[in-house]
């Protein structure tokens, strides 16, 4: 699917400025979207809104449907009167990043809070938080249950359940919805409130004409509610334990691949159904957001299984993807894809041929493109209309820091082939892709504020540390958004004239 010609910023929620330890949906997001539409940008693109998993990655969901407990924005429940403005105190959290550990129980005990508020009130809002929970009970009663099962011991996996209850036998089951039924409640009022302040969020985007892009994860986390709801759907021994999982083999990024764990899926039996789970999945992010990038596309096409128990990545093997037939069944269901490709990592004929069979635009960065030689298809002059262009993603370093860490050899093919000195590189290598051919262009926020490694978002293949980078209003200066509005005019990106002389 062709898109507008258009650029924008790369920035999750999380990441946003804000007194509660951690970006959300409240006041700072529509104030960043006020930023993007006075400079002149048409997209705001985001990374995974599901909660977060080990390591606190957004890539590790608990449920593919759900969104993050974390985003909700405290202080709206406040002003509904559900929640005291006492009760959340004055800031203990640090500004410059999330601190996982603290944030996580504080914000979970104000939700708390705000729930019992809201049922005791009674009245206000109860019609609309029924009328939510029987539009979404396909996967929010099963994930409403498995939260309220995993909190009795946190560190049980769910296989390891009483097997009746791991199993799902239906009276087990209705027992179980019984007996935490007021927990489970709990949960279903933590997502009414995530999707009522983000279709509020994702309007006010729109009706500014910010289009938000969002981001599918591939594969999903194994203790989730969406293994324990459909176990027929992945790769599980007899103990419904994974029998293989997912990763990469050695890249770029890691010499000895990336060992991510997530289950692999049955693809034959999702064949069997039409693949409605992933019908489902789709028609939601599309529903969520305006435009969804698919994480891992080429997994589609053939995907690198690792044995159960593997310490790393290199003794896994290439198996075949669905293929076409799954984007033909998404399709069939769902109309024209809004789709971009994450068609990064290893390429192989049968993933472009994928790709451009459903005229999905694929990936180029930057920050790629100059370790080689003329011929390689991450610098501009390779580009071809259909396809997005990023200066780095949230798995790179920042602009900034990655040309002061890279070889001198590179560095000098950067300065000759942009012909700058190299002094406001990440500069060079936004107006580098805003004047591309490539239908979309993207920047994290930290190269138009050309921050350095220290506002990485995420390393590959590292397990903590990461997700935690915020930015402050302050880092925001005036300039920023005239240069990006200005650039984005000259390139055609965003329908405005310049101003004149």
């Amino acid at each position: 699917m062709r898109f507008p010609r258009m650029s924008g910023v790369l920035l999750h929620p999380t990441s946003l400025p804000g007194p509660h330890g951690s970006g959300d949906l409240g006041a700072a997001a529509y104030h960043f979207v006020d930023w993007l539409a006075g400079a002149g940008q048409k997209l705001w693109q985001i990374l995974p809104l599901g909660s977060i998993g080990p390591g606190n990655s957004p890539y590790m969901s608990i449920s593919a449907f759900a969104g993050n407990p974390l985003l909700i924005d405290l202080q709206d429940l406040v002003n509904r009167g559900w929640l005291a403005a006492d009760e959340l105190g004055r800031s203990i959290f640090p500004d410059e990043r999330i601190d996982f550990t603290a944030v996580i129980p504080f914000r979970l005990a104000m939700l708390r809070k705000a729930a019992a508020g809201f049922f005791a009130a009674g009245g206000q809002g109860h019609s609309e938080f029924n009328d939510f929970r029987a539009a979404h009970a396909r996967w929010l009663d099963d994930y409403s249950l498995f939260m309220a099962l995993t909190g009795q011991d946190a560190s049980r996996r769910w296989s390891d359940w009483p097997p009746a209850l791991a199993r799902r036998q239906p009276k087990v089951l209705a027992a179980a919805r019984q007996a935490h039924a007021e927990e489970t409640r709990f949960w279903e009022f933590v997502q009414w409130n995530f999707f009522r302040q983000w279709f509020d969020l994702k309007r006010y985007a729109n009706e500014r004409g910010v289009r938000i892009i969002g981001d599918i994860p591939i594969f999903i986390a194994y203790d989730s509610a969406d293994v324990w709801a459909n176990p027929q759907l992945f790769h599980l021994d007899d103990k419904l334990r994974p029998a293989v999982v997912a990763g990469v083999p050695p890249d770029f990024f890691s010499e000895t691949g990336q060992l991510w764990g997530n289950p692999l899926y049955r693809w034959d039996r999702h064949e069997e159904d039409g693949y409605a789970w992933w019908v489902s999945r789709i028609r939601e992010a599309t529903r969520m957001t305006d435009i969804v990038r698919i994480d891992h596309f080429r997994g589609f096409a053939g995907y690198w299984e690792i044995p159960a128990g593997a310490t790393t990545a290199v003794s896994g093997r290439w198996r075949p993807g669905p293929g076409e037939k799954l984007f033909a069944a998404v399709r069939d269901a769902l109309g024209r894809l809004p789709i971009i490709a994450e068609d990064l990592g290893v390429m192989t004929p049968d993933v472009i041929e994928l790709r451009d069979a459903f005229e999905l635009p694929g990936m180029r960065v930057l920050q790629f493109a100059f370790a080689d030689n003329t011929e390689n298809p991450f610098l501009p002059h390779n580009y071809v209309h259909n396809c997005v262009v990023y200066t780095g993603t949230h798995d790179n370093d920042t602009s900034l820091g990655w040309f002061t860490q890279a070889a001198e050899r590179e560095r000098a093919f950067v300065r000759k082939y942009l012909n700058t000195e190299g002094r406001e590189i990440h500069w060079d290598l936004i107006h580098a892709a805003s004047q591309s051919v490539a239908d979309l262009a993207l920047y994290p926020l930290q190269d138009v504020l050309g921050l350095g490694a220290e506002a990485r978002m995420n390393l590959p293949g590292m397990a903590e540390g990461h997700w935690e980078w915020r930015f402050q209003w302050r880092q925001v200066e005036d300039w920023h958004g005239v240069r990006l509005r200005e650039m984005s005019a000259v390139h055609g990106r965003n329908g405005l004239a310049l101003p004149p002389g």
